[in-house]
């Protein structure tokens, strides 16, 4: 099967909170897990807002569009309770935080489609800006480049050859950068999605809510659980619980992200205790569910930070 993985696709699961005025950009550096002060407008952001325990509530792609305003992108199924939040800290900070859903538009833009709207790919979480709109170059999947194109919503929508949703979706899987959904908040740690491997997490940034228990993680050697590429034949809800058959009474993962495969079945990203993914046999749902097959990474995990 040839896949014809070049188009545009509308992203309506996705939400953007504006964050604008003179600490905006101060602001979120003290409540994400990646560093916001030394952004600068040619750049985004892969990063993730976390509870006092060190648990995702949240994760965004951030970027630029001033000075002094910031756009977050994030699953809109978070965008609600994420906002109020992040409301609440603040305080007298000089930052007004703000749904911008309903006045942006957001598409997924994926192999040759890039070239002909943006010039071609650049290296992952680049950014440009082209009249009033961004564009944020992702990880590829599928051997091609893919990036996000972000715009107030009166701009023309990207001109191009439409892109199933659906396979955007796997793209998304096939990267294995996983965006956090209502499901699975405060189910994981940044590196059970390997967030620090896909450059969602500085270490070099001062605090942020958290932030000791993700350190601890990762230099005390605390990492039990890792993010995976795996198909099944069968659909599997995001949130669903995996399981080994050394232990079929204590499930061993979680699934994280989902899409239909091209040529059949179901491809996903899961987060799975290190010691169950190298023993093997995997099933989701239930201990008697659909089988899993590991499939490889398309990145390494840093043992550099």
């Amino acid at each position: 099967m040839t896949l014809n993985f070049h188009g545009i696709a509308p992203l309506t699961h996705l939400g953007v909170i504006r964050a604008e005025g003179d600490d905006a950009v101060k602001f979120l550096h003290g409540q994400l897990t990646h560093d916001f002060a030394l952004l600068g407008m040619d750049h985004a952001r892969l990063t993730a807002f976390l509870s006092a325990k060190g648990r995702m509530q949240a994760s965004f792609i951030g970027f630029k569009r001033s000075p002094t305003e910031v756009w977050l992108v994030c699953s809109r199924d978070l965008l609600a309770p994420t906002l109020k939040r992040l409301s609440m800290f603040v305080m007298r900070a000089k930052c007004k935080l703000s749904d911008a859903t309903a006045d942006t538009q957001v598409f997924g833009l994926a192999g040759s489609t890039i070239e002909t709207i943006a010039g071609g790919a650049q290296p992952t979480w680049s950014k440009s800006e082209f009249c009033h709109a961004t564009v944020v170059h992702l990880p590829p999947a599928a051997g091609q480049p893919r990036a996000l194109w972000v715009a107030p919503l009166d701009e023309p929508a990207p001109a191009g050859p439409a892109l199933d949703p659906a396979l955007w979706a796997w793209g998304e899987v096939q990267s294995g950068v996983a965006t956090l959904s209502a499901p699975l908040v405060e189910a994981f740690v940044p590196q059970m999605l390997n967030y620090e491997s896909v450059d969602g997490v500085s270490f070099k940034k001062g605090c942020y809510p958290g932030q000791e228990v993700v350190a601890r993680s990762q230099f005390r050697g605390a990492i039990k659980r890792r993010a995976y590429l795996a198909h099944t034949a069968a659909e599997l809800a995001v949130g669903a619980d995996i399981f080994s058959p050394t232990d079929p009474e204590q499930a061993c993962g979680t699934v994280v992200q989902t899409a239909p495969a091209p040529t059949g079945g179901w491809d996903a990203i899961v987060s799975l205790q290190i010691t169950a993914a190298e023993q093997g046999t995997l099933h989701g749902g239930a201990p008697d569910g659909p089988l899993l097959t590991l499939g490889a990474l398309p990145y390494p995990l840093r043992d550099d930070i």
